[in-house]
């Protein structure tokens, strides 16, 4: 997936590109508005995050162009603004979501996973080849066979499951599993990897957790025939 920024705030900017790269995501950065519009035109953007005040022209501007010219990819709008009429702009532009100033990455970050979850992916049941979530029962079954899973087991699943074929950091993965503890020692994430691994894919053909080397672990699903 491909992230276009779009955000005059070089440092900010810098920031969430390489938060996003952590993330498992290809990121792009331009900080006016021209520049956006020319990236854009080129093609091979998922999402677009982008700030309301830009130098040449306001980003509700560009959210406009965009949607006349037909490009329908999600925009998550940025802005140091907070009053209901400028976010009822925003969305009324064409904005699929709208985060304030100052805000955490990791609100930012689930608001993306959010508007790149593929269409039909309910927040409750997850699903990816022949394996099903279910989040709310905290059940996972494959092939019909429920698969018994530890708490760290099943946190670990549904982030890979809410990330089909994209990879997860594994910080995201510790954040998530371990409630925000980074005194967790990586052995013990390798550890409940290697457990979920074999209760996931140790009986079955296809393998969907996979290792990406030097970013962590994905939900790799494969193409039907």
């Amino acid at each position: 997936m491909r992230i276009l920024i779009v955000e005059d705030e070089r440092k900010l900017a810098a920031f969430l590109k390489k938060g996003l790269n952590q993330e498992g995501f290809s990121v792009d950065v331009e900080h006016d508005a021209a520049g956006a519009l020319r990236r854009l035109e080129e093609g091979a953007v998922d999402l677009v995050v982008l700030d309301v005040n830009l130098p040449d022209q306001d980003g509700f501007a560009v959210l406009r162009t965009m949607r006349r010219d037909g490009v329908s990819v999600p925009v998550l709008m940025l802005t140091a603004r907070d009053s209901i009429d400028d976010k009822v702009k925003g969305l009324e532009s064409g904005a699929n979501d709208y985060l304030t100033k100052p805000f955490s990455f990791r609100e930012l970050a689930a608001r993306v996973r959010v508007l790149l979850r593929p269409a039909g992916q309910s927040g409750d049941t997850l699903t990816a080849w022949d394996l099903t979530l279910d989040v709310h029962a905290r059940r996972a079954t494959r092939q019909g066979t429920t698969v018994p899973l530890t708490n760290k087991e099943f946190a670990l699943l549904e982030v890979l499951m809410r990330s089909p074929n994209r990879p997860v950091s594994r910080v995201r993965l510790w954040d998530h599993a371990w409630e925000g503890s980074y005194e967790v020692d990586s052995n013990v994430l390798d550890v409940h990897m290697a457990r979920l691994r074999k209760k996931i894919d140790g009986a079955y053909k296809v393998k969907l957790i996979q290792t990406v080397h030097g970013i962590g672990y994905q939900m790799a699903i494969p193409k039907k025939p």
